[in-house]
């Protein structure tokens, strides 16, 4: 089995290259379990799967200088836009798999730390629709 360092990991939100702002990017997906048990099932629960979710989290080092990060993503509050994000920032292969789709804006957090602490922004965007995983 292969071992990997992530070092250059690709993120774009809404088409904008965030890669050099973050350090921490996460995509999580899951299915909801619906419990479907009946007396036939002879006491053992059985579920099936249910509606598919996801989320994109990330820690980025804020900038608020024109048209750096915080006056791309202020506009973007409330919205639906669409996100990239690779484990490296060379092309898709089979090797370095792409996972996109559409996430909701939520919130953003300008402000966020302690004296003496960096200006870093962790956020987290439900999905919105399919996450797809591309290879090419």
């Amino acid at each position: 089995m292969a071992k990997m360092v992530l070092l250059a990991a690709f993120v774009s939100i809404n088409g904008t290259d965030l890669s050099s702002y973050a350090r921490k990017a996460e995509v999580t997906v899951e299915v909801e379990d619906k419990e479907v048990t009946t007396y036939a099932s002879l006491g053992w629960k059985e579920v099936l799967g249910g509606l598919k979710s996801g989320e994109l989290a990330l820690e980025l080092l804020q900038d608020v200088a024109a048209t750096k990060l915080d006056s791309i993503m202020w506009p973007l509050l409330g919205t639906v836009v669409p996100f990239v994000v690779r484990l490296d920032s060379s092309a898709v292969s089979t090797s370095n798999p792409q996972w996109a789709g559409s996430v909701l804006i939520k919130g953003w957090n300008p402000i966020e730390g302690s004296v003496g602490d960096e200006a870093s922004v962790s956020v987290s965007y439900p999905t919105s629709g399919a996450v797809t995983r591309v290879t090419v």
